[in-house]
């Protein structure tokens, strides 16, 4: 019997002195958690996408708290969940600015001509290793849908050929914007009705024996803005945001139509 009570009653002695070493060290060693974290966590929409430039939105919550990241830094969340956390952190609301991705191409299957049919993998980072891809123009989307595929949000459709995201589900998550291997996708402001949705850097003559909606150089879009809110470099004129009145002169100017306007499409739908 002593056989058996001895080796008990050290094991159980030994049991109870690591459970009293394992309490004190935990008290010791405790790292405290500022509670405000889990609060602004609760308050984050979840996505954990990475969009704000932290690993999740547990990373954050983190620095939101800690007062190294800025209160509307989740752009998903938008205005709402700024209010909710500037709320949690006892701070003035900021405002927040609505970004979308955007495809800055039109190059359709009916549009755009193309060097070869493409038969292979549907993913446009392989497409591209083949000659630049099957688009004789060497800026435009190869529409393989790879983009689409990462998209969380069912924000992105293929239409004839090109990608299409639909700016209301899009989260600007920038997942589209990582993986199109053209670098044609690109944030624009939510509210900016006009785009110019072409990337080519070609010359006129050269965009027009591609692609029949692509912008040609030709500056009209340049000359015309009453607010100068265009700039023109590698022979492509581009909006500055900041300046753009959504007038729709550069739109009602533009000879190939490259200058696209959600304006109608809004009307339309409403």
């Amino acid at each position: 019997m002593t056989s058996i009570i001895f080796p008990v009653s050290v094991l159980g002695g030994l049991g109870l002195l690591f459970g009293v070493l394992l309490s004190i060290a935990s008290n010791v060693f405790e790292v405290k958690i500022d509670p405000k974290i889990g609060e602004v966590l609760d308050a984050l929409p979840g996505a954990n996408c990475g969009a704000c430039g932290y690993p999740g939105c547990e990373g954050l919550a983190t620095a939101i708290a800690e007062g190294k990241a800025p209160i509307n830094a989740c752009p998903i969340g938008g205005q709402k969940v700024a209010d909710k956390v500037a709320t949690i952190m006892g701070q003035d609301s900021a405002e927040v600015t609505r970004n979308v991705a955007v495809v800055l191409c039109q190059g359709s299957n009916e549009k755009a001509k193309t060097k070869y049919k493409y038969e292979g993998i549907e993913d446009c980072r392989v497409q591209i290793d083949l000659a630049d891809g099957c688009k004789s123009c060497t800026y435009g989307c190869l529409g393989c849908g790879t983009c689409q595929d990462v998209c969380e949000f069912d924000a992105i459709d293929m239409v004839d050929g090109i990608a299409v995201i639909n700016k209301e589900k899009c989260t600007a998550c920038m997942k589209c914007i990582e993986i199109c291997p053209k670098k044609i996708i690109e944030l624009v402001p939510y509210d900016n009705e006009y785009i110019v949705k072409c990337k080519s850097e070609d010359k006129g003559k050269e965009v027009r024996a591609n692609c029949t909606i692509g912008c040609i150089g030709c500056r009209m879009c340049v000359r015309n803005c009453p607010e100068d809110a265009f700039v023109f470099e590698n022979n492509l004129a581009k909006i500055i945001y900041d300046k753009c009145t959504n007038c729709g002169t550069c739109e009602e100017k533009c000879p190939t139509k490259c200058i696209y306007t959600s304006k109608e499409k809004d009307v339309v739908n409403q």
